[in-house]
C-alpha cells in the first residue's frame, strides 16, 4: 500500500507471452495505490479490508500460458469499477448529482460506486464534491472499462468467443459480518455466475472439478453471485462468457497484517494448474 504524490497510470494490463487464447481475466481490486486526493480519515490497517490484496499475484500465470490478465492499480474503496455508474448514495454528496441514480444495496451498505464506509468504519468527516468524483469516473473507472472492454471485444472479433474471469477475494469472517452467525462455515472458492445466467454451466463446472481435485472445498453463488462486470460481460448466448471467482483469504494472507502466509506458494501453484487446465479446455472447443 502507498499513497500516490502524483499521477500514476490506473491499471497494468499483462498480455500473453505464448500463443493467445481467448481468456480475460481481471483483477479489479487488488489495487494498492492509493491516489493523492483520497482525503479519507481512516487508518491504513482499517483501509486495506478492502483491498483483495494479492489476488494479482496469485493470478499472474494467466499471460504465460495465452491469457490476457488486467489489473486495477487504485484501491476499490476510492472508485469500485464492479459497480454501476448510477449506483449512489446520495446521502453522501455536498450538492445534487448530475444525473439521477439509482443506489442499490450496496450503496446503502456503504460500498457502492463510491464507498463511504469499510467494515462499518466512516471513510469521510464530510459530504463529497460532485466534481471530484466525476475525476474519479474519469481518471480511474473509465479507463478501466475502457481496456477491459478492448480485451472482450478484440477476443470474440479473433476467436468467435471469449472466456472471462473476474478475480476477487473474500474475508474469512464474510458470513459472521453480515450477521448470519458462526455457525456457516465461508468455503475456500465460491464461483458467481448470477444464478447460472452468466457462462456456460461447463466452464464452472470445470473450475469447480478442478478445484475440489485439489482438495479445497467449492461454493456456487453463495455468498456471492456476481456484480457490475460479469452481468455485463456475461452474454452466454453471444459466445461471452464470464465468472466470478472468489478466494478465501485466509488461504494465503494473514488479515491482520495483509502479509502473504506459508500457504501463499500453494495456492499459486493449484491456480497456475487450473490456468493451464482451462487452457486446454478452450484450446478443444477452439
Amino acid at each position: 500500500m502507498k499513497f500516490a504524490d502524483s499521477d500514476f497510470e490506473p491499471y497494468r494490463l499483462l498480455t500473453p507471452t505464448v500463443e493467445a487464447i481467448p481468456l480475460v481475466c481481471d483483477s479489479p481490486h487488488s489495487g494498492s495505490t492509493y491516489p493523492a486526493d483520497f482525503q479519507t480519515v481512516l487508518p491504513a490497517s482499517v483501509l486495506r479490508w478492502a483491498e483483495d490484496a494479492h489476488i494479482d499475484a496469485l493470478w499472474d500465470s494467466v499471460p504465460r500460458h495465452g491469457g490476457t490478465l488486467l489489473c486495477a492499480d487504485f484501491p476499490r474503496s476510492y472508485v469500485d469499477v464492479n459497480r454501476e455508474l448510477d449506483d449512489i448514495d446520495p446521502n453522501i454528496l455536498a450538492e445534487p448529482w448530475t444525473s439521477e441514480v439509482h443506489p442499490t444495496e450496496k450503496s446503502r451498505l456503504g460500498y457502492g460506486l463510491f464507498w463511504h464506509s469499510v467494515n462499518g468504519h466512516p471513510m469521510y468527516d464530510r459530504k463529497l464534491w460532485v466534481g471530484e468524483l466525476e475525476n474519479r469516473i474519469k481518471t480511474y473507472y473509465e479507463p478501466y472499462h475502457a481496456v477491459l472492454w478492448r480485451q472482450i471485444e478484440a477476443a470474440v472479433e479473433h476467436f468467435g468467443v471469449v472466456w472471462h474471469l473476474n478475480l476477487h477475494s473474500m474475508p474469512s469472517d464474510t458470513y459472521a459480518s453480515a450477521g448470519e452467525g458462526s455457525g456457516r462455515v465461508l468455503a475456500d472458492f465460491v464461483l458467481g455466475d448470477r444464478d447460472g445466467t452468466t457462462c456456460d454451466p461447463t466452464l464452472t463446472g470445470i473450475i469447480q472439478d478442478y478445484l475440489t481435485g485439489c482438495g479445497y472445498t467449492v461454493a456456487r453463488n453463495d455468498p456471492f453471485k456476481g456484480v457490475a462486470l460479469i452481468a455485463r460481460v456475461g452474454k452466454p448466448a453471444e459466445h461471452r462468457h464470464s465468472l466470478q471467482i472468489e478466494i478465501n483469504r485466509k488461504l494465503y494472507m494473514d488479515e491482520g497484517s495483509f502479509e502473504k502466509n506459508d500457504g501463499f506458494a500453494t495456492l499459486h501453484r493449484d491456480l497456475e494448474g487450473l490456468v493451464m487446465h482451462l487452457k486446454d479446455f478452450i484450446r478443444g472447443l477452439l
